[in-house]
């Protein structure tokens, strides 16, 4: 399956997709970027006189480079009209602040894969390398009717 491919096949709307681009897919685990531009938003309310991303939109874009793009890619869906996918878990830590503009890039790296569970650890670095969050993550992702 090409990226490309994977990010049209997201069920996500544009305001609520946070995956640029996917560098790598494969059976271990998935690498992707997001950039955070200013007018999100969120950028609005958090906070007025400084805005930072919320760290649930930093679990979220974690989520849909680590969980999401790799379910499609390891169940090799190609229409996802019967795609259900739920997160069930998140522990993440938080180590720095994201800005507006800000470009990060999240690797997530395949724990299990078992009936229909899919479990990740997830890190999210900026553009100066600095680990930005981490944490391990699951979700239940299938085609229903498969």
């Amino acid at each position: 399956m090409e990226f490309n491919s994977i990010l049209n096949q997201l069920p996500f709307g544009p305001e609520f997709r946070f995956v640029d681009k996917l560098y790598r897919v494969d059976d271990d685990g998935a690498v992707g970027e997001f950039t955070f531009l200013e007018h999100l938003y969120f950028y609005k309310g958090h906070f007025k006189d400084g805005p930072v991303t919320p760290g649930v939109i930093l679990t979220e874009c974690c989520a849909q480079i680590g969980l999401v793009c790799l379910g499609l890619y390891l169940l090799n869906a190609s229409d996802t009209s019967n795609f259900k996918i739920g997160l069930s878990s998140a522990e993440m830590e938080f180590l720095h602040p994201v800005f507006p503009n800000e470009k990060v890039v999240v690797t997530s790296k395949k724990i299990y894969f078992r009936f229909n569970k899919l479990k990740c650890e997830v890190r999210m670095h900026n553009t100066k390398g600095e680990l930005v969050c981490k944490g391990v993550m699951a979700g239940m992702i299938k085609m229903e009717g498969a």
